[in-house]
């Protein structure tokens, strides 16, 4: 991927073509071939100058969708764990669970079928 001077010469090379195509040109590919957008613009930001309100020098990478540990009930009334909780809790595909539901306060537990107990 090019930064700096060497992104902005060719990008002023190639500015007669559509950007998607200048950003592919400058190597602003992932490995599956998606283009990657977001860095090709944060490049060209700081190509030209300008300081990101988060960085430090570095190039920005992003982290993902990050845990909040909260969640909302779907209109069809389902309640959805995310990959993220169920990595985190030790929880494999296609393990199977009771739920428990303790009415006095609220909470609800996923006791594994396999005897070992695991609550979220």
């Amino acid at each position: 991927m090019l930064e700096g001077e060497t992104l902005l010469a060719k990008v002023r090379i190639f500015a007669d073509r559509p950007l998607d195509q200048i950003a592919r040109l400058c190597g602003y590919v992932g490995p599956s071939g998606r283009l990657l957008k977001q860095q090709f613009y944060c490049a060209l930001v700081l190509a030209k100058g300008f300081r990101m309100p988060d960085q430090k020098g570095e190039q920005h990478k992003k982290r993902g969708r990050q845990a909040d540990f909260t969640t909302r009930v779907h209109g069809n009334g389902n309640l959805l764990v995310g990959q993220t909780y169920t990595h985190r809790a030790g929880i494999e595909p296609g393990q199977e669970f009771f739920i428990e539901i303790q009415e006095n306060t609220g909470s609800i537990f996923l006791l594994p079928c396999n005897g070992k107990d695991l609550r979220v």
